[in-house]
């Protein structure tokens, strides 16, 4: 059994969803194990990780209406504004999704679906530079 770990440093743009497969995809075949767990770990509390499909754009831009509507900016409804009014908005958003992924590797490559790929979402309005602990485990 074997191990790597690492960390991908990734800019954002700005509130949205991030698509960074190409990233885990390369750090994977670096590792040099075929068989094996993967586990992604977002380090940051406003910000957060999804698996989504990667080919309809239409579902990104609803996904995004979605979670503006269930955690709005709206000053009014929330206390905790230190760095803005979409400070609390992004803790919501990403206490409502997940900060960590496992995903099973097999020949090489992480086992993902035909229109799946992996997702940085973004809850912030001003770009960041976010990082992604990356941990494999396998042979």
């Amino acid at each position: 059994m074997r191990q790597a770990s690492g960390t991908l440093r990734l800019d954002s743009h700005g509130q949205g969803l991030l698509e960074f497969t190409e990233a885990v995809l390369a750090w994977v075949e670096e590792s040099g194990m075929s068989e094996g767990l993967l586990t992604l770990f977002c380090r940051h509390t406003s910000a957060s990780l999804l698996i989504q499909e990667n080919a309809a754009r239409e579902v990104k831009a609803d996904i995004q209406d979605y979670f503006a509507a269930i955690a709005p900016e709206d000053p009014r409804r929330y206390r905790h504004d230190d760095e803005g009014p979409d400070d609390m908005p992004a803790h919501l958003r990403t206490a409502l999704t997940a900060v960590q992924l496992s995903i099973p590797v097999r020949d090489g490559r992480p086992v993902l679906g035909t229109w799946q790929g992996i997702y940085l979402f973004e809850h912030r309005r001003r770009p960041h530079r976010r990082e992604v602990a990356v941990h494999l485990i396998g042979e």
